[in-house]
C-alpha cells in the first residue's frame, strides 16, 4: 500500500472520529438535563470526552496531510478535494484554539458539524494526486494557501458562534413582526445549510447507485486567428438530468423514477461545457435541502430553529458574541497575510503581476473589507449582540462563495487549482 492510499484510510478514521465528537458534543450540552449529575458536571465530563475525541480526530486528519505530502511530494493543497481538506482540518486547528481558551462545549456542537460537511463536500471531488502546473510549484504558493485557508477557518468559527448568537436570542415565540422577521432570517439560513446536506446526500445516494447520464454538447469557439470553430464536448452527469447542457444531444440517460429525459435545456446564456451539469447540480441540492427541510419540519412540528433554541438557554449570550468576535479577530491579520500579502507576492512570480482583477483576486479583496468593516463597526460604532452575530454569519457566506463559488462557476485563473 502507497503512502498516498494510506493517507486516505487515516482520513476515513479522522472523518469517523469527527462524527463521534460531534455527538459527543451535543450529548454534553443536551444531556445535561436527563443525566442524574449536576448539569456543570454533566457538561464537563462529556465536554473532555468530546474534545479529546477532536483532538484524536485531528491528529488523524493531521497524519492525512503529511503522509499525502510525502506520498505525493507536493503539498496537499493543488485542487479542490486537497484544499477543502486542508480547510476542513484548519477549522479544526482554529476551533481547539479557541475551545481551550474558552472550554464552552456548546461551540462544538456547531464547529465540529461545520467540519465534517467540508469532509464530505470535498470528498465530492476526485481524490487522485495530480501533477503541478509550473505556476503552482511555489514556495509562496505553499505559504499563501495554508494562511489564507487558516484565516478562513477562523471566520468559520466566528459563523459559528454568531449563528449560535442568533438561536439564543432570538423568541421563536415572539409574535410581532419584528420577532417574525429574525425567526425567518435564521430559520433560512438553516434551510441553507441543510440545502448544502442535502447536495451531498444526493450526490453520495447516486454514486453509490452508479447512476451516469450522457451528452454531447457542440458549441462554438474563437481560434487564435478570430475564426469561428465547432468543438464537439462530452458532458457526464451524475445525478439524474432535470437539465441538459445547452446545444447538446443525449447520448445515455439512465431513467429515473420514470424520468428518462430532461426536463428542459439550459438556456443559451450557460453555454459552458459544465454550465449545464452545474445548474443541475444546484436543482438538486435545492430539491435535496428542501424535502430534508419539510421531513425535519414534519417530524418536529415546528421551525428548525425552535427545536434548537432550548439546548441554549443556559448560555450566556455575552460569551457567544465575544467567541465570534475574538475568532474573527484572530483570523483577519491572518487572512490578511495569507489572501493578499503572500497572494500577490505569488501572482507577481507566477504571472508577472502582483495584481490583476482576476474573479478569485476580486473577491479575496471583497472578503477583506467586509471583515474590515465589520471590525470597524464592531470596534468604533459598538456593533455587538445581533448585529455583530449578521455580520459573522453573511461574512462566512461572502467567504464560501470565494472558495467554491467562484472557483465552480466563475472562469479565472485560479479555475485549474481549485484554489
Amino acid at each position: 500500500m502507497s503512502l498516498v492510499e494510506f493517507s486516505g484510510d487515516i482520513f476515513l478514521a479522522a472523518f469517523f472520529l469527527y462524527c463521534f465528537s460531534f455527538l459527543f458534543y451535543v450529548i454534553a450540552v443536551t444531556g445535561k438535563r436527563w443525566s442524574g449529575r449536576q448539569p456543570h458536571e454533566h457538561e464537563r465530563r462529556w465536554g473532555t470526552i468530546a474534545f479529546i475525541v477532536s483532538l484524536a480526530g485531528l491528529a488523524s486528519h493531521l497524519a492525512f496531510f503529511f503522509t499525502r505530502w510525502a506520498g505525493s511530494g507536493q503539498i496537499p493543497t493543488s485542487n479542490m478535494y486537497e484544499f477543502m481538506t486542508f480547510l476542513a482540518m484548519a477549522i479544526m486547528i482554529a476551533f481547539t484554539i479557541v475551545f481551550a481558551i474558552y472550554r464552552k462545549p456548546l461551540l462544538g456542537m456547531f464547529a465540529v458539524p461545520l467540519t465534517i460537511i467540508i469532509v464530505a463536500y470535498a470528498s465530492v471531488f476526485p481524490s487522485e494526486v495530480q501533477p503541478l502546473i509550473p505556476a503552482l510549484d511555489d514556495i509562496w504558493l505553499k505559504i499563501h494557501v495554508t494562511t489564507a485557508a487558516l484565516g478562513e477557518a477562523f471566520f468559520a468559527v466566528g459563523f459559528a458562534a454568531g449563528l449560535m448568537y442568533l438561536l439564543r436570542v432570538v423568541d421563536f415565540k415572539d409574535r410581532s413582526e419584528r420577532g417574525r422577521r429574525a425567526q425567518r432570517w435564521v430559520e433560512f439560513t438553516l434551510y441553507t445549510i441543510l440545502v448544502i446536506i442535502g447536495f451531498l446526500i444526493a450526490v453520495f445516494a447516486f454514486r453509490g447507485a452508479g447512476y451516469e447520464a450522457s451528452f454531447t454538447q457542440e458549441k462554438l469557439e474563437i481560434d487564435n486567428q478570430g475564426q469561428q470553430i465547432e468543438s464537439v464536448n462530452n458532458v457526464n452527469y451524475y445525478l439524474p438530468p432535470i437539465v441538459q447542457p445547452y446545444n447538446s444531444q443525449a447520448v445515455h440517460v439512465e431513467s429515473f423514477l420514470g424520468m428518462d429525459k430532461p426536463l428542459f435545456e439550459a438556456p443559451y446564456w450557460m453555454n459552458g461545457v459544465n454550465a449545464g451539469r452545474k445548474l443541475n447540480t444546484v436543482l438538486w441540492s435545492i430539491i435535496s435541502g428542501t424535502l430534508l427541510y419539510g421531513l425535519l419540519r414534519l417530524v418536529f412540528r415546528k421551525p428548525i430553529g425552535a427545536v434548537i433554541h432550548p439546548a441554549l438557554e443556559g448560555v450566556d449570550p455575552e460569551d457567544l458574541d465575544e467567541i465570534s468576535y475574538r475568532a474573527i479577530a484572530i483570523g483577519f491579520p491572518v487572512f490578511t497575510l495569507g489572501a493578499l500579502i503572500f497572494a500577490m507576492i505569488w501572482a507577481e512570480k507566477a504571472w508577472g503581476r502582483f495584481w490583476g482583477w482576476d474573479p478569485k483576486e476580486v473577491w479575496a479583496l471583497i472578503t477583506w473589507l467586509y471583515y474590515s468593516a465589520y471590525l470597524h463597526f464592531r470596534l468604533s460604532r459598538g456593533w455587538q449582540g445581533l448585529p455583530s452575530a449578521w455580520l459573522a454569519v453573511i461574512g462566512f457566506v461572502i467567504v464560501l462563495f470565494t472558495l467554491i463559488g467562484v472557483n465552480l462557476v466563475i472562469a479565472g485563473l485560479h479555475s485549474y487549482s481549485g484554489v
